[in-house]
């Protein structure tokens, strides 16, 4: 049985823009499909001690450095290193969600990097009604493999981060 936090190469992503950039394509596949509950996928996996857990590191490591650098903005500036850093980064921005949704806007080749633009759909434990909000992730693509993820909730620190005006 296969964690499910596993990176889901997404099928049901369709862009009707042709992709000239490797690396575009690459982080596309990455992308979970707009119906992909997050909580479900990063929280109900098996325990990193067991051999499911030690498959499915093995499998991550198809799509992400060993080394990677994972970043939440929202949480802390602090970054989060390695597959399991990367993990752990995305439990503990899911911490307080019931369910959690992204959906692509528009997936940007930035010449060194890729920015993948969201809306988010959150709705937090205890709540009825669910919290919106348009992010933006920004990848570091090395030889077909993530080296750095940025999550941002508010586009204009993607845009300083990146050194250009909103």
């Amino acid at each position: 049985m296969r964690p499910t936090w596993l990176p889901l190469v997404n099928p049901l992503i369709v862009d009707t823009e042709p992709v000239s950039c490797a690396d575009v394509e690459f982080v596309r596949r990455l992308q979970p499909s707009p119906e992909m509950d997050l909580t479900e996928l990063f929280l109900r996996d098996a325990p990193l001690d067991d051999a499911a857990a030690a498959a499915a590191r093995k499998a991550a490591e198809r799509w992400f450095s060993t080394d990677v650098v994972c970043v939440f903005h929202a949480l802390s500036h602090e970054p989060r290193q390695g597959i399991e850093g990367w993990r752990e980064a995305w439990l503990d921005w899911l911490a307080p969600w019931e369910s959690y949704r992204a959906e692509i806007e528009e997936i940007r080749d930035l010449g060194d990097r890729v920015a993948v633009f969201v809306r988010d759909y959150g709705r937090p434990r205890a709540m009825t009604n669910e919290v919106e909000f348009r992010g933006v992730a920004i990848y570091t693509v090395r030889e077909q493999k993530v080296v750095r993820v940025e999550h941002f909730t508010e586009r204009s620190q993607a845009a300083e981060a990146l050194g250009v005006r909103d």
